[in-house]
């Protein structure tokens, strides 16, 4: 009880916006995670998130570079990881629809040259910057112009699920029968990139480049486990995302701890405790 009562008197304080603007944005992305996290679960294409979300470190690193050296300061981090989020999404997206190139080597070599980019580029700007708050995230760093992107982004995301939900659902489940039924497979397949790597670019500042994958998957795959419709575990995904973004937040503050891994840490119990209820609960129906 002392720690949720040290918890919202922090929320309280005037003095420490920052815990607000933390909080906030935690539940905001919180809808893009949990619409995407399903989806990416559904079509199995986290290894696709994992490789989006480390290549971003290239618009990170570039963007503080060229901020610094050049007084491109209008190249925010969070804009430079976006672009170049995007334009990696697209190269995976028309590999696996057009080339003939195996994707998991793309895939391989969009991560490991995007990631390796950004650390030259951070290596390179005057000054001391903290790479491990982008590799592992820092969300007590939102501030009010990053909460409005974050917002507005995580708008646009889930008003484009939600136009386009029939087709998206028809694309993950059967993509055969999209095609023989008309449906523009290609765009849909490079509009799912694209959103996944907007809400990847989200995740960065609250969990960090490392762990996206599992902030993206985990709460998915938790709903995954009691929901039967996408429709439904998109929705439950949402709430799971929101409940671990907000009790990661209080249990770091009040243990003093980082932010982002206590939220994955919470999410994964959280996954593992469903796991085993949903496992014991199969059992115990067949048992009778």
């Amino acid at each position: 009880m002392n720690a949720l009562t040290a918890f919202f008197a922090a929320l309280n304080n005037p003095n420490v916006p920052f815990i607000r603007y933390a909080l906030f944005a935690g539940l905001m992305s919180s809808t893009a995670f949990g619409m995407v996290g399903g989806i990416v679960v559904v079509r199995r294409i986290s290894y696709v998130a994992g490789a989006i979300s480390h290549a971003a470190l290239a618009g990170l690193g570039a963007s503080l570079y060229f901020s610094e050296v050049h007084a491109v300061h209008w190249l925010t981090p969070m804009l430079g990881a976006g672009i170049v989020a995007v334009l990696c999404s697209w190269i995976i997206a028309l590999v696996t629809l057009y080339a003939a190139e195996r994707e998991d080597t793309i895939i391989g070599a969009i991560w490991a040259v995007g990631m390796a980019t950004g650390l030259i580029f951070i290596a390179k700007t005057p000054g001391y910057v903290d790479a491990m708050s982008y590799l592992f995230g820092n969300i007590l760093l939102v501030g009010r112009t990053e909460l409005r992107i974050i917002g507005m982004a995580s708008f646009v995301t889930a008003l484009t699920v939600i136009l386009f939900y029939p087709q998206i659902q028809s694309l993950c489940f059967d993509e055969t029968y999209a095609e023989t039924r008309g449906q523009p497979t290609a765009f849909f397949t490079l509009l799912l990139y694209t959103l996944s790597a907007v809400t990847v670019v989200l995740m960065v500042s609250t969990v960090g480049i490392v762990m996206v994958i599992a902030m993206l998957t985990l709460p998915a795959a938790t709903a995954g486990l009691v929901a039967r419709r996408l429709q439904t575990m998109m929705v439950l995904a949402i709430a799971l995302c929101a409940l671990a973004n907000t009790a990661g937040l209080a249990t770091s503050y009040y243990l003093n701890v980082p932010t982002g891994p206590t939220t994955i840490i919470l999410s994964g119990a959280l996954y593992l405790v469903t796991l085993v209820l949903r496992t014991a609960a199969k059992r115990l129906r067949r048992g009778m």
